[in-house]
């Protein structure tokens, strides 16, 4: 019987193993190892190879934590659409309401976007400019699916090239405006305790159009000394946004909101001429040619994403208002933080800001930029800043 050291016996196992593996026709143990080995690679393959971006569609319900009622209605729950663009496991977010006055419900959001998905899906993303250029002529039907649409891309870009969208845009945020807070319609001792309730805003807008406008103004006047804005809603004639304007400047009211008819383009010409206060333009300023028909007839003009089809456009607006000397505003509807962040990223541009939506529901569903007593917050995300929570 030979015998043999240790060392002679793994060098000759080792030798023999070795022979074993390259003989043609075998399948050791070694070769099984080697298929295992291959197999493994190839997995880890498909998870680094670059995707292209993923549409989702979700739906949510926010609830106010008060009735919030405007000249034509009352909301406790505001059902709104979240468009999700994923890419690479980044994820970036928009935001529409369901809002029937303007034509723009969830199930003919879905279907816009719905139109769309195959173009989507078939890239990755790029300059969100020019993907918004892109689907216009689809889209163009229903700027309220747009926004949520090119929200979501702005976002996902920006946390894509690790930036903010505002540094993306060449802004800075060292002079931005503050937000105002809004008091809806309610009885006079409820307005006043919905402004109570939330102190030290440098400035709160007034919601009216009611038999009691001049009434409701002199109480909140008592309660605190801080600058108001009227928005009417459409709700006053030319001749009583005249009359009103000279009481309502006599108490502090920095400038009036949409106080008439979008329709009543020949009456506004009076009404800049002899209202005591600047008239800001809302409803009248929906979309980008918008802005040039208010120049002359209004002192400024109010740019809502959802209401122009999203940041592109909105962004495009508020440029050529301060170009036309116009004052800039930026409103917001009963949005959560995903709408309110992305809108925040024109805030330098801005003369006026109304961002409060995120302050008025009771159960938001993301986080981003936030509101302390009018000052606007930004977050260290990129993007817009948004963080889904559910």
């Amino acid at each position: 019987m030979s015998r043999f050291t240790r060392r002679q016996f793994l060098a000759r196992s080792l030798s023999t193993a070795a022979a074993i593996s390259l003989a043609p026709g075998v399948e050791a143990a070694a070769g099984q190892k080697r298929h295992r080995f291959r197999k493994r690679k190839i997995n880890t393959l498909p998870t680094s190879r670059p995707q292209n971006m993923k549409l989702t569609l979700s739906h949510f319900e926010l609830k106010t934590k008060r009735p919030f009622t405007i000249s034509r209605g009352t909301t406790v729950v505001q059902s709104t659409l979240i468009v999700t663009l994923e890419q690479d496991g980044i994820r970036g977010y928009g935001e529409s309401n369901n809002y029937p006055f303007y034509g723009c419900t969830l199930e003919n959001m879905g279907q816009a976007l719905e139109s769309v998905r195959g173009h989507v899906e078939s890239r990755r993303i790029g300059d969100p400019a020019e993907l918004w250029r892109e689907l216009d002529p689809k889209l163009s039907g229903n700027r309220f699916a747009q926004n949520a649409l090119d929200q979501a891309a702005w976002d996902l870009w920006g946390k894509v090239c690790g930036q903010p969208v505002w540094k993306m845009w060449g802004l800075t945020l060292d002079n931005c405006p503050p937000s105002d807070y809004t008091i809806g319609i309610d009885p006079i001792e409820t307005m006043v305790e919905k402004l109570k309730e939330m102190p030290g805003f440098p400035v709160y807008k007034v919601k009216l159009g009611t038999k009691h406008d001049l009434e409701i103004m002199q109480a909140l006047r008592k309660a605190t000394d801080a600058v108001f804005r009227i928005d009417a809603n459409q709700a006053w004639s030319p001749e009583e946004t005249i009359e009103k304007s000279h009481a309502l400047k006599a108490l502090g009211v920095e400038f009036l909101e949409q106080p008439m008819l979008r329709e009543k383009w020949k009456d506004m010409e009076k009404v800049v001429r002899e209202s005591a206060l600047p008239v800001i333009a809302d409803e009248s300023c929906e979309t980008e040619d918008d802005v040039a028909r208010c120049d002359g007839l209004f002192h400024g003009v109010n740019v809502k994403l959802p209401k122009c089809g999203g940041m592109t456009p909105g962004k495009r607006m508020l440029e050529d208002a301060r170009r036309r000397g116009l004052k800039t505003m930026v409103g917001c509807f009963t949005e959560s933080s995903v709408g309110i962040s992305a809108t925040a990223q024109v805030l330098p541009l801005l003369d006026y800001a109304d961002l409060d939506g995120i302050l008025i529901i009771a159960n938001d569903i993301a986080t981003g930029v936030t509101i302390d007593r009018g000052r606007v917050i930004f977050p260290k995300e990129n993007g817009t800043g948004v963080k889904m929570l559910k």
